[in-house]
């Protein structure tokens, strides 16, 4: 089959540089689908667009990181970044820095953290005005949407 010795090494050495080639392909592909920005997107827009208040939480499956801003949500995970903008906005980040809100967010009804309507309308233009940064994503993310004497506000976070 081979005419010398040398020939056998070269096609040992061919198919070995091929198999490992073929090792990094496979070596370079993500074990895990990218993080699913559209199906918090869809969530929040259904709230957001609802004239009832309404909460829901969203997993966020295969996210390392989140980054809210009041018209778009990005996760980034190990298999790559994905955004995907609110139809329904702006809505409202919210964070730990801002206890009242998180407090609304996770279920204590509105007049008993704020004063009147007004103070949860100046508490969410408060946090409307922080820069949007990459934080860790948590397991899920919290959405409620709020109607209190004509006030009309969507929480995320």
């Amino acid at each position: 089959m081979f005419d010398t010795p040398i020939d056998g090494l070269y096609t040992w050495l061919g198919v070995s540089f091929v198999a490992a080639g073929a090792l990094a392909v496979a070596a370079g592909v993500p074990s895990a689908p990218p993080p699913d920005a559209a199906a918090v997107a869809e969530t929040v827009d259904g709230l957001a667009a609802s004239s009832y208040a309404g909460a829901a939480t969203v997993p966020l499956a295969n996210a390392n990181e989140v980054r809210l801003t009041p018209r778009s949500v990005s996760l980034r995970g190990a298999s790559g970044t994905v955004s995907a903008t609110f139809e329904h906005g702006p809505i409202v980040v919210v964070t730990g820095a801002n206890e009242a809100l998180a407090a609304v967010l996770n279920g204590t009804s509105p007049h008993k953290v704020f004063e009147d309507p007004d103070a949860l309308v100046a508490a969410s233009r408060e946090t409307a005005d922080g820069r949007a940064s990459w934080r860790t994503a948590p397991e899920r993310l919290r959405v409620r949407h709020v109607t209190w004497g004509g006030v009309d506000v969507t929480l995320v976070g």
